[in-house]
């Protein structure tokens, strides 16, 4: 193998682990926004989390819950307007009991780029414990399956945002004793 094809080679699988670097980030951000109290320091309402969670998906993306109880309770929204809309009808104080503590664990992560690094697949567990207003309580288990692509300006968004439950469990009301009505995490 000569120096220039080492460095192809070296350079292709470099922007394999950077596509896929992007695509972690991606997902963890989507997570982290999507989380209560929202942790990112400044967001001044649920509008702007929106526009910050939009700013994931491309254009044609759609988001879906599938299988025998996701598909019902979340349907699916193809295009990025439709994901707002999907979005708006969760936050901006619609739901009652409203949401009060919700914070995302993701695990099994599978990322895998196509070879042309313009596309990527993503697959991951996730946990997540909520807590509403009325002191009604639960643990809620998903597996996640998204496709991904890198648009024209660089950025990796979502195309696909699809999620099947794992399970839902009820957890008493005192299970969480201490928790903050906001973040200050990010604070400057």
């Amino acid at each position: 193998m000569t120096d220039s094809d080492t460095i192809a080679a070296l350079t292709k699988r470099l922007e394999l682990l950077e596509a896929e670097a992007e695509v972690r980030r991606v997902q963890s951000r989507y997570m982290f926004l999507c989380d209560t109290p929202m942790p990112e320091y400044g967001v001044k309402d649920d509008a702007e989390r929106i526009d910050l969670i939009m700013g994931l998906f491309s254009e044609e993306a759609v988001w879906e819950g599938v299988g025998e109880y996701y598909t019902g309770q979340f349907g699916r929204a193809e295009g990025k307007a439709a994901v707002r809309k999907h979005f708006e009808g969760f936050w901006g104080g619609k739901t009652d009991p409203a949401l009060i503590l919700n914070c995302h664990y993701l695990t099994s992560e599978q990322i895998n780029v196509a070879s042309d690094g313009l596309t990527a697949t993503g697959q991951w567990v996730h946990m997540q414990p909520w807590l509403f207003s009325d002191g009604k309580a639960l643990l809620r288990s998903s597996r996640l399956f998204n496709a991904f692509k890198k648009c024209d300006d660089g950025t990796w968004r979502y195309t696909r945002n699809r999620t099947e439950n794992v399970f839902v469990a009820p957890l008493p009301a005192t299970w969480a004793s201490d928790y903050p009505s906001a973040s200050v995490l990010m604070k400057p």
